[in-house]
């Protein structure tokens, strides 16, 4: 999904850190400047990848962000902006259903 599809109201955006300390700085950053109503950190997790015509085979933590279809372009900017990775995970996934406070409270929590 492109970060400005128009038929999804909220997502999630992941992405990955090589660590624990750079995964809570993406979280804080993004939940500071607004561009997220939360973000979680998960790890370590085992990552195992081709780059540079190598398999890698690394240690990572995955930063899970919540927020707007309307500010994803923005949060997906800056996490490319401040990743120390050449070329970082970003991925955008829909969220389709959940409680309808915590939704309501992601909405909120991201206006400009």
């Amino acid at each position: 999904m492109e970060p400005d599809d128009p038929t999804q109201e909220l997502v999630r955006v992941e992405t990955t850190c090589d660590s624990r300390e750079a995964a809570r700085a993406l979280s804080r950053n993004a939940v500071e400047a607004r561009l997220a109503a939360c973000g979680q950190v998960e790890g370590p997790i085992a990552s195992t990848y081709w780059w540079k015509d190598e398999v890698e085979v690394s240690e990572e933590w995955r930063v899970v962000l919540k927020t707007t279809r309307a500010r994803c372009a923005e949060l997906v900017g800056h996490l490319r902006e401040s990743h120390t990775y050449e070329v970082p995970e970003i991925v955008v996934l829909a969220i389709s259903g959940g409680d309808s406070a915590y939704l309501d409270w992601i909405r909120t929590e991201t206006r400009r």
